[in-house]
């Protein structure tokens, strides 16, 4: 998308969100039942179906295997028909994972690939590895229902959790880590890094966005405008930031970094875990505060200096003004919040709790999240069990879109085509990653 549509794009999807505090006041649950999938895979209503696009060890096409741990994407659009998937993978430091060993997470090819992009991974001494984070780019033609290609895209990271697209069709990878010293570990983690979308098969060159902050960013999201970058830090007690960009479209121009506090008070705790503090509805002022990005620590920093905090903040999503975004273990029950920030003109803006899970059934840790051209949220659960994908309508019923009936692993990377007609999600471990198609306007 250009400019002009990412603006008009987002202004359209605001009306799904002109009735939040109303749609979570309500509080329903609808919960239908899910039909059996005879593949033991996916569980989905009646009428819709999916295919498996891409699955772990499957060869790419640039000889590596597709790894494990699947996390945080993004859909673009690609050449004629094709769709175009930057998909994040969650690896650590792995140090007995060397790049000379078989049972590395990309194969037996790894090594010689290395020897012919190391320059372009982050974190890598001569030719040698422990950091194998990093994101897979995949082809894909939803005409012909067929993969054409996916390959490594980025590489030498660690962590690579969740991410964000920018307005103009690159996706933002965050390493949720601020790992820096260990065996094999040559450089400090804990930054945001640009993968262009592209149908070529090639390797892009890890570049960190430093002013972007260090920290264990989980996921980012802009403004229509493109004035502000929100970012989200998976910690149990971390800060809400903001990023002013000098330049809207290159983020490695540099700009300001910010973090958010509550006007009138101090270093509030928004968890709700001790006592129900943040009251649901209520809209709290706020105030931003710069922050020096070359500064290690920056949540402690910010911490100290009154900024709020937030427990688990995870998926984000912007429509524009409005920005959403979850707190995984927030609530008294610990089992989630969804959080929505509005700008206003002043700069202030306000924050405000639009949702605070009661259990586990009604949702179970919410983690990624974005928003149907249709106006519904779809959020993904992180919890224990069987998780699943959460609708929640303008009108404030609940109802389950699908289930993990293969096992354990989260659901991740939820996210649309272009159109709007095709749900792409992930199972984390093993990496299965699956187009859903259905009668939308049945929900």
């Amino acid at each position: 998308m250009n400019r002009k549509e990412f603006i008009q794009k987002f202004s359209i999807l605001s009306l799904g969100l002109a009735n939040f505090s109303f749609l979570f006041s309500n509080n329903q649950k609808q919960y239908k039942d899910l039909q059996n999938d005879p593949e033991g895979i996916l569980a989905l209503p009646k009428g819709f179906t999916y295919d498996i696009i891409s699955k772990e060890k499957q060869v790419m096409d640039d000889g590596l295997l597709v790894p494990s741990n699947a996390d945080g994407m993004a859909c673009f659009k690609g050449k004629g028909d094709n769709l175009i998937l930057i998909r994040n993978h969650e690896i650590g430091h792995v140090p007995e994972l060397s790049t000379f060993f078989k049972n590395n997470p990309y194969g037996k090819k790894f090594k010689r690939y290395i020897k012919k992009n190391s320059n372009k991974f982050y974190d890598i001494k001569k030719t040698n590895t422990h950091c194998f984070g990093g994101t897979t780019t995949i082809v894909y033609n939803p005409i012909k229902n067929k993969t054409e290609s996916q390959f490594l895209s980025l590489a030498g990271t660690l962590v690579n959790c969740g991410g964000g697209p920018t307005p103009w069709g690159s996706w933002i990878t965050c390493e949720e880590t601020e790992f820096y010293k260990g065996i094999g570990i040559n450089k400090k983690h804990g930054y945001n890094f640009e993968v262009k979308a592209t149908e070529s098969v090639e390797l892009f060159n890890a570049k960190p966005i430093k002013e972007m902050g260090r920290f264990r960013h989980e996921a980012i999201a802009f403004s229509a405008s493109g004035n502000y970058v929100y970012q989200t830090e998976d910690r149990e007690d971390g800060l809400f930031y903001r990023f002013i960009p000098k330049d809207k479209s290159n983020l490695y121009n540099g700009g300001k970094l910010q973090f958010l506090s509550l006007k009138n008070f101090r270093g509030v705790d928004t968890s709700n875990w001790k006592s129900e503090f943040i009251k649901k509805g209520k809209k709290y002022r706020v105030r931003w505060h710069d922050i020096d990005y070359k500064k290690d620590d920056l949540r402690s920093i910010g911490k100290n200096q009154g900024g709020a905090t937030f427990a688990r903040g995870e998926g984000i999503w912007s429509n524009g003004k409005d920005v959403v975004f979850t707190a995984t273990t927030g609530g008294p029950k610990r089992k989630g919040q969804i959080w929505r920030y509005t700008e206003q003109e002043n700069n202030d803006g306000y924050l405000e709790l639009v949702f605070e899970s009661s259990s586990k059934e009604e949702l179970n840790m919410p983690d990624n999240i974005t928003i149907a051209p249709w106006g519904n949220i779809i959020v993904c659960e992180d919890g224990k069990g069987r998780d699943s994908l959460i609708g929640i309508k303008p009108d404030g019923n609940l109802y389950k879109l699908a289930t993990n009936t293969l096992n354990n692993a989260e659901l991740a990377g939820v996210c649309f085509d272009p159109k709007g007609e095709i749900l792409f999600v992930n199972i984390y471990n093993p990496t299965i990653t699956m187009a859903i198609r259905g009668p939308w306007n049945t929900l």
